[in-house]
């Protein structure tokens, strides 16, 4: 257990690294979710001098607090207001709960939508995460997702409508929305993950 963890924190300060040459000084950067190894990365890229500011989707409004002890310029918004500010953002940063075999991930609700939206603005969207959630799967659509991200949350009130049917807690990303994926193992693009599987595997 404590081998791992002491791994698991090598992995995150390694693709923190990566990420750092990436954060420009004075940079706006869209964040949603509450990845550990986006947050563990911002903070490096503060320590490491450089000043920007984060815009936190719904999904990420708890890291507020942890940015600003950090003194780094963190802002709510809404998630309908993604529209609204992507043209004032440098680039999206998302973390990801698995990276599948066809670079595309699966992640918090509202990635897809919101990757969608960064590139109908020409904004690059960049994935943060481990290389342990590498996972040998190829989903061809949200359909595909594995049926535990379709449970509701405990003691959820579905008001008596369908509302089992339609939830999910995590979308799929096509690998066409992402452009660069952060790892331990180096910054990879998606058509990579595949070359990178075979060797882990």
């Amino acid at each position: 257990g404590t081998k791992f963890l002491e791994k698991l924190g090598s992995m995150r300060g390694k693709v923190a690294e990566y990420f750092e040459l990436h954060v420009m000084d004075g940079g706006k950067i869209l964040v949603h979710g509450e990845s550990r190894v986006v947050l563990e990365a911002l903070l490096h890229a503060a320590k490491s001098g450089k000043q920007f500011q984060v815009f936190l989707t719904r999904s990420g409004w708890k890291l507020k607090k942890q940015l600003e002890a950090a003194s780094i310029s963190a802002t709510k918004i809404d998630d309908m207001a993604i529209g609204f500010v992507m043209n004032k953002m440098d680039c999206v940063v998302l973390g990801a709960e698995g990276v599948c075999e066809s670079g595309g991930i699966i992640n918090q609700l509202g990635t897809l939508p919101l990757a969608i939206v960064a590139k109908q603005f020409n904004k690059p969207v960049y994935t943060l995460v481990e290389s342990f959630k590498f996972v040998r799967f190829y989903p061809l659509g949200q359909d595909d997702l594995p049926q535990e991200y379709g449970q509701p949350p405990l003691g959820s009130k579905t008001n008596g409508d369908n509302f089992e049917d339609l939830y999910s807690r995590a979308d799929y990303t096509p690998p066409q929305h992402i452009t660069l994926l952060f790892t331990d193992l180096g910054i990879l693009t998606p058509s990579a993950v595949s070359d990178e599987l075979i060797k882990l595997y």
